[in-house]
């Protein structure tokens, strides 16, 4: 059912690689321009390596192979005047905006939550949580005065609904983003802006394939076996969060708000 977004503009963060990458890819089949942000740099408590402005440059094919238009910048989201001016240079080229997809985030693990040091803590929360916020923030006024309604969809994980072991960082930002889609999806009701949450399971993207994930893993090996799915499968593709994500942004999700939808192959049903 190609369309079903067409003649919408939809904001991405953290859209360089990865779920952010497929979320706007999958948004411009569906008819869809896109404004795209990504840090494209290294961040100090992070230890596998990042997405680059090359990244960045590929998400740019790919939608503008699709014959959409994209405008793309390099920002942190954490920047609150960076994520501003590129709300506002994208509004303004691309005319509208009807779609934000609050995206990026970072993944860390540590012994225990004693030992998780300030920059740690700070980098996770700032990135995962206060980096959503900011993109709300500076996209929801754009949406209020278009008068057109709107989807807003912020990425929570399994670890936003469940508490995990080793990385309370991490489940502290995704349930806040919770907590703060509920508080948007009654503030922005009145407008005809829906807020959801997608909380995935492992996805394969470069987040988690990689050597720093895999050690830990390989350490702790029932660590390991309590992150598996009920459903045979280790990893789900970055497709299928995009593919619910594109449904919670149509019509056919017109009525949804609220609604922390797990896209987990079971994980949450063990």
């Amino acid at each position: 059912m190609a369309g079903r977004l067409e003649g919408k503009v939809a904001l991405v963060s953290g859209a360089a690689r990865g779920q952010g990458r497929s979320h706007a890819v999958r948004l411009a089949q569906e008819g869809a321009d896109v404004i795209a942000f990504d840090v494209c740099r290294q961040l100090g408590t992070v230890h596998y390596p990042m997405a680059t402005p090359e990244d960045l440059a590929e998400t740019v094919r790919q939608v503008e192979e699709l014959d959409r238009r994209i405008v793309a910048r390099e920002a942190d989201v954490r920047d609150s005047a960076a994520v501003q001016a590129v709300v506002d240079e994208g509004v303004g080229e691309l005319g509208r905006l009807d779609i934000v997809l609050g995206n990026a985030g970072i993944a860390g693990f540590s012994a225990n939550t004693w030992s998780l040091t300030d920059e740690e803590w700070d980098e996770m929360i700032g990135v995962n949580l206060t980096g959503v916020f900011k993109t709300v923030r500076a996209a929801v006024p754009a949406m209020i005065e278009a008068g057109n309604g709107g989807s807003i969809v912020l990425t929570s994980s399994t670890a936003g609904i469940k508490g995990m072991a080793r990385t309370s960082h991490y489940v502290a930002a995704k349930h806040g983003v919770v907590g703060l889609a509920r508080a948007l999806g009654n503030e922005l009701a009145p407008h005809s802006i829906r807020v959801n949450t997608v909380h995935p399971t492992g996805v394969d993207t470069p987040m988690i394939n990689n050597d720093y994930i895999g050690s830990v893993l390989a350490d702790d090996p029932d660590f390991g076996a309590n992150l598996s799915n009920a459903l045979p499968v280790e990893m789900v593709e970055a497709v299928d969060i995009s593919n619910a994500v594109v449904w919670l942004c149509s019509d056919e999700a017109r009525y949804v708000t609220g609604v922390a939808l797990p896209v987990d192959a079971g994980f949450l049903q063990k």
